[in-house]
């Protein structure tokens, strides 16, 4: 066997499962692999996507001639992976064969695939990605912008509205059934209007449940990055970052507006993360004391991520843990497992504020292992525990959907980029992305508060176990 198609062939037809070591479970757990790997290669993640469309536009930009210009798709409305790239332009009709010209002609362009009047399509280096470049008439912006933006089901229910209103709506505008007049169309406000209802973040554009609150002008006002104040979740090299905690601290103090920022490298028994010893920790909290002295404020709080074990208990003794100003609980081992029980067993430590990366998934590598996610949300509200939002693009772990339901249920969530070198903090638009598609405000998300309100909730959850009626 040399390609996949035929490894695939060999589990498929049960080859495999008759040789030495591979029974049931070890092929189905192959073939979940290989559907993975195949899901990966038709998509991107989105954080990659990102970061070709925004050398597109980087470009594109270049052209004096285009007026407008913004990338529109699942891109726009930030889904976790990405198929092609989109992206809308507007330009007098008479330069829009230069920029054509110029698009398909880009350094980056591996292969033209069409070059049309309005559209034109091209492969990029890369990830070997197509990216669709579509020019429209100035006053047809919002109306293109709304229809490739979608969802499809958005849309579609759109349309069903303007129909009992007696209208039609297309890429090209908003337009009276009965003679064709143009209503609306050169912003996306204007056509949500025509309507009856709110604009609508483009996070929110999934057809569940957002138009009937935008028409009620009932829509939340979604968490923004500028709401966040502190980094929840990073390594240094005093476990498996690749930087000093005064690196982290001065890089941090100039390029973020945070108030805080907690260290929180890892315990002792991740081995391979190079974990820390509670003496270890000790050291640490000496550093951090003084890094925050040598910048002139307390930047860097003292905080761990802890292992939890297999029976559910932690890797670091309560007597360590107390002296933490934040303690991130995540699962590094037995991903084949259903690990719920473990998870539960965590929230229940006083000293446990946030479950870190909760699924374990790594997108189109691994799967999440078994979960009960309600009764985790469950457990996590009833023991004043927070969710986190892991900003890393192979994580983004919770996902939309569990964000949108611990929100339901009153838990709070937590932003960490989890970041192991100073490149990796910029991530933390990918947790406010997943936040908003989520539909978090400000007020569900725990590090949009003072360093003040984050320790008041610490001591909540301490004060609920440790009292001594407890």
């Amino acid at each position: 066997m040399t390609t996949r198609g035929e490894l695939k062939e060999a589990l498929e037809s049960g080859k495999v499962e008759e040789l030495k070591g591979f029974g049931e479970k070890s092929v189905e757990n192959l073939l979940e692999g290989l559907k993975e790997k195949e899901k990966a290669d038709r998509r991107i993640l989105l954080a990659e996507a990102l970061e070709i469309s925004e050398m597109m536009l980087n470009e594109l930009e270049k052209q004096k001639s285009i007026l407008r210009l913004e990338v529109a798709g699942s891109i726009r409305r930030k889904k976790e992976t990405i198929g092609d790239i989109d992206i809308l332009a507007t330009a007098d009709s008479g330069e829009w064969a230069s920029i054509a010209d110029f698009f398909t002609s880009m350094e980056s362009v591996t292969k033209v695939i069409a070059r049309g009047e309005t559209k034109s399509s091209v492969i990029v280096e890369h990830h070997d990605r197509q990216v669709d470049l579509r020019l429209i008439e100035e006053d047809a912006w919002g109306a293109a912008l709304l229809y490739f933006t979608g969802s499809k089901e958005h849309n579609i229910q759109l349309r069903k509205i303007a129909k009992d209103k007696g209208f039609k709506i297309s890429e090209y505008g908003m337009f009276t059934v009965d003679d064709d007049e143009k209503v609306a169309g050169k912003t996306e406000e204007e056509l949500y209007d025509q309507l009856g209802m709110q604009w609508i973040p483009p996070e929110m554009r999934e057809n569940n449940g957002e138009i009937e609150l935008a028409r009620k002008d009932a829509l939340p006002e979604l968490v923004q990055g500028e709401h966040i104040k502190g980094d929840m979740h990073f390594h240094s090299d005093w476990s498996d970052g690749t930087n000093s905690l005064e690196e982290l601290a001065r890089y941090l103090d100039e390029h973020y507006p945070y108030d805080y920022a907690v260290v929180s490298d890892h315990s002792k028994s991740s081995r391979i993360a190079g974990g820390l010893t509670g003496e270890e920790f000790e050291k640490q909290f000496e550093e951090i004391e003084q890094v925050n002295d040598a910048i002139g404020r307390p930047l860097l709080k003292r905080g761990v991520e802890v292992d939890i074990l297999a029976d559910g208990s932690l890797d670091l003794d309560n007597g360590l843990l107390e002296k933490m100003e934040w303690v991130t609980a995540s699962i590094h081992s037995r991903f084949n497992q259903d690990n719920t029980e473990r998870i539960l067993k965590a929230c229940e430590n006083p000293f446990v504020n946030v479950i870190g990366h909760l699924t374990g998934r790594l997108i189109g590598k691994r799967r999440e292992y078994a979960v009960d996610l309600e009764k985790v949300i469950h457990k996590a509200r009833e023991t004043g525990t927070a969710l986190e939002i892991n900003a890393q693009p192979e994580r983004m772990d919770l996902n939309d959907d569990a964000v949108r339901a611990a929100r339901e249920a009153g838990v709070l969530l937590v932003a960490g980029t989890d970041s192991h070198d100073l490149s990796s903090f910029q991530y933390m638009d990918l947790a406010i992305s997943i936040a908003r598609r989520g539909w978090c405000t400000a007020k569900n998300m725990l590090n949009t508060r003072s360093w003040e309100e984050v320790q008041a909730f610490v001591k909540q959850k301490r004060d609920q176990f440790l009292s001594p009626s407890k």
